[in-house]
């Protein structure tokens, strides 16, 4: 089966968001496709904005996609999802973690981060393609938050905008991950809350 996806995670620093483009690619590349990546960190270790481009894929020249060209949006946090809209084609699917990331300067006397603006705009934008992830809920059914890229990663396999099977990504994750993890991940990949 040949697939050509354009995918963007985002999220901020901590969250899982590089792992997860890895074992996208991962997935695809144990099945025999091209695939082409790229990484934005800026200051990902202070809570800053992450985001990767990950094209899945013959025939796909530059690790960088333009706007309106995403398929799919992997969203770990809201007000990233809405920072990349642009990239999102008509018709393309964002799969969000319902769980907001304050920003310090929210805390510190800049502006109020306003979470039902957000999530209101992304109804909005995105409509009938948008998949809200409960992580709060998830967290506290897997017994832990460390996973939520994977929860995230299965959302998005489910979704069929992906282009790549649950079966996939476990490879991928038995590939990448230590095994102590494994019994963990694979709960958080089949997780449909």
């Amino acid at each position: 089966m040949s697939i050509k996806t354009n995918i963007i995670l985002c999220g901020v620093g901590g969250q899982g968001t590089i792992l997860a483009s890895k074992l996208i690619a991962k997935a695809a590349m144990s099945r025999g496709i091209p695939v082409k990546t790229a990484e934005t960190i800026g200051m990902a270790q202070r809570g800053g904005s992450v985001f990767s481009h990950v094209r899945v894929g013959e025939d796909i020249a530059s690790p960088l996609m333009a706007r309106g060209t995403a398929d799919l949006i992997i969203a770990f946090e809201p007000a990233e999802a809405v920072r990349q809209l642009a990239f999102l084609k008509p018709g393309g699917r964002v799969v969000v973690s319902a769980r907001p990331v304050v920003p310090v300067s929210a805390m510190t006397g800049g502006p109020a981060y306003d979470y039902e603006g957000v999530m209101s705009y992304l109804r909005k934008q995105v409509g009938e393609g948008l998949v809200v992830v409960d992580a709060d809920q998830a967290a506290a059914d897997l017994g832990s938050a460390k996973c939520l890229n994977v929860v995230l990663l299965g959302a998005a396999a489910r979704s069929g905008a992906l282009g790549l099977t649950e079966a996939d990504l476990l490879d991928a994750i038995h590939e990448r991950l230590p095994e102590k993890l494994w019994a963990l991940n694979e709960r958080a990949l089949a997780y449909v809350g």
